[in-house]
């Protein structure tokens, strides 16, 4: 099977019975180890397609892989990158940008499997990317990891030709908000901190797929990935609403109770469920 450790590291083969895995390739059964993951990712390239991404948990007996049937580089994305024209992006930046756009989160790794490009040659375009505004780096070592800021995702004011003269015009509309903007930054650079510190406890996949996590991404996928959370450690409501940047209540409601329901989670405090200190913790593969 595909492996990858838990501090996001590359992705290898790991066979789980060597001697059968043997039988089976000299018998031609079964091909050359790792060669199915090489097989879907040139066969989603050669289609143009965004690569697929693989985790594998040989402590959760877990494996993940996530598919993307998105083209690279069609009208609508060459008409999207427009806005970055001043940047001067080389086609290796723009396909990692839709990449970004369309997962939620790039690697290094996600980048040299992307482009076929070397470690140094992958960390450099990353680093000019995150300078530029258009990533945001999360994690640390080779948990490091990347994922789409508000200027990369956000709507565009002047995606048309003719919208630049309106843009230049609203100059001073803009710099009237700043003044608001300013009094909200303290709050939002704390919760930032808070943030980042909780997502740097997790893996390094774990942490680019919660940090990838969007408004509009399906509560039955974002339930499966509060079930994954609770896996690592017991959670309080607050620490998973400001991970998965949602409301509290909307953490208590649509993920919580519908696992505590399936009995999938319990509570730390099941005799308080109103504590403060109440958190929420895996109870699958226990004894029953």
């Amino acid at each position: 099977m595909a492996q990858r450790d838990n501090n996001g590291g590359e992705l290898s083969s790991v066979p789980r019975n060597p001697l059968i895995a043997a039988v089976l390739h000299e018998t031609l059964f079964a091909e050359t180890k790792g060669s199915g993951i090489r097989t879907i990712r040139d066969a989603m390239d050669e289609a143009g397609l965004v690569p697929p991404l693989f985790e594998s948990d040989r402590e959760q007996d877990q494996f993940t892989a996530l598919f993307s049937f998105h083209h690279f580089l069609g009208e609508d994305d060459i008409r999207w990158l427009a806005r970055f024209k001043d940047l001067h992006l080389s086609n290796e930046e723009a396909r990692a940008l839709v990449m970004a756009r369309e997962i939620g989160a790039i690697d290094n790794a996600s980048y040299r499997n992307l482009n076929k490009v070397d470690t140094l040659a992958a960390s450099a375009a990353l680093g000019r990317l995150r300078d530029a505004g258009l990533l945001s780096q999360r994690g640390r070592g080779s948990a490091t990891w990347y994922q789409p800021t508000e200027k990369l995702v956000g709507e565009s004011d002047d995606q048309d030709e003719g919208m630049g003269d309106l843009s230049s015009k609203s100059g001073s509309l803009s710099s009237k908000s700043d003044a608001l903007s300013s009094k909200s930054d303290s709050l939002s650079s704390k919760l930032d901190k808070e943030r980042n510190a909780l997502l740097n406890e997790l893996p390094g996949q774990m942490a680019a797929r919660v940090g990838g996590i969007g408004q509009r991404h399906p509560p039955e996928q974002v339930r499966e990935l509060v079930a994954e959370l609770c896996h690592l450690r017991a959670w309080r409501v607050e620490e998973l609403a400001l991970l998965l940047n949602r409301k509290a209540e909307t953490v208590r409601q649509d993920y919580l109770r519908p696992l505590l329901a399936e009995k999938r989670i319990a509570m730390t405090l099941p005799d308080k469920p109103n504590s403060p200190q109440q958190a929420y913790r895996s109870v699958e593969g226990e004894e029953t």
